[in-house]
């Protein structure tokens, strides 16, 4: 098996992972779990990639995986032009330590800065 499944059923976990990517494009960074970061990492770099090519059909193939249509003009219109010339490595997850509650490890998520 080469994913986590979260314990949780196939359309909860595909629903938790959109949630994060679109968290993730609106907010730039999102606060989470190391497992849910390194499941969700993938997701966003090919959003990104598909962003990059700012076509009809990448814009349906993203509002297709992306609920909301305000975070998909953000992709094509900020995101995909500041990632042009990177042919990859959009995020970087950084860890902050372990939570309270049960000790998980929590990481941030975020979009690399232009230029770095």
């Amino acid at each position: 098996m080469g994913y986590s499944r979260f314990d949780r059923p196939t359309a909860q976990r595909k629903a938790l992972l959109r949630g994060l990517v679109t968290s993730l494009f609106q907010h730039e960074r999102v606060v989470t779990t190391r497992a849910k970061a390194k499941a969700a990492q993938p997701i966003a770099e090919k959003m990104i990639t598909i962003a990059k090519k700012d076509t009809l059909a990448a814009r349906r193939q993203a509002l297709a995986y992306i609920n909301d249509e305000d975070t998909v003009r953000k992709l094509f219109e900020t995101l995909g032009p500041r990632y042009a010339h990177r042919q990859g490595g959009y995020t970087r997850i950084i860890q902050i330590g372990q939570r309270k509650g049960d000790a998980a490890p929590m990481v941030i998520l975020e979009l690399v800065e232009p230029g770095k």
